[in-house]
């Protein structure tokens, strides 16, 4: 689903469609009721969210690729880092650089780094009804914004480290289990791992090890298996 915005927005994450929340999120989700952690048709139901739209989470990918290489390119560094901006998006600062710390530790081929200047997309946090999301505008820019009552109710730096798997190039995949990080809010609000699983992480590192020419021949993680 795409809605017209000035921004070409796909509500890529975790999707929850809820009654918008007043206050912001604390720094970790308040605990759930037991549950399976498995992704069920009850579960995905819980939340109403726009479904995954592959070519806005492409468009996404590109665009920070894009970016990133573009900066690689003219400074001559053998890795490519992604760089980031946290400012508008103070609540979460913790999640975030938690989130930062997992992808930087389970791949080797594209880094993050918050940035002190130009950055490739930014976090931002408020409140919005379709919960948190990735959107790009298709020109190098982006962001990720933070949904407060969705990290009330989800493990806050779960939501977090899975928006920040679509910037590296990973799709909603709802149906997977608890320990398939990109499963998003499929498997419940009791799923707390914030961790890439190892084809997670290995397609990320496929992505940038190769640049646009995998992701179009299909070394993109599809949705649906």
């Amino acid at each position: 689903m795409q809605r017209s915005r000035i921004f070409l927005t796909a509500s890529l994450g975790l999707g929850l469609a809820t009654a918008v929340a007043t206050l912001p999120a604390t720094a970790s989700a308040s605990p759930a009721k037991a549950e399976s952690q498995v992704s069920t048709a009850a579960s995905i139901a819980a939340y109403e969210g726009s479904g995954e739209d592959r070519a806005a989470t492409k468009a996404f990918f590109e665009a920070v690729m894009k970016s990133a290489k573009a900066k690689q390119a003219k400074t001559g560094a053998a890795a490519v880092t992604v760089t980031y901006s946290a400012r508008r998006a103070p609540t979460f600062a913790s999640q975030i650089a938690r989130s930062t710390q997992i992808w930087n530790s389970s791949v080797q081929n594209v880094q993050l780094r918050e940035g002190s200047g130009s950055y490739d997309f930014e976090y931002r946090e408020g409140n919005d009804p379709r919960g948190s999301y990735a959107s790009t505008n298709g020109h190098g820019r982006g962001y990720i914004f933070l949904d407060y009552r969705q990290n009330q109710q989800y493990d806050s730096t779960r939501v977090t480290s899975h928006e920040t798997g679509h910037v590296l190039g990973l799709p909603d995949h709802y149906s997977g289990p608890c320990s398939e990080l990109m499963s998003g809010g499929g498997p419940g609000t009791s799923c707390r791992n914030p961790n890439p699983n190892a084809q997670e992480s290995a397609r990320v590192n496929q992505l940038w090890a190769n640049g646009l020419t995998a992701f179009d021949k299909g070394s993109f993680l599809k949705a649906a298996r």
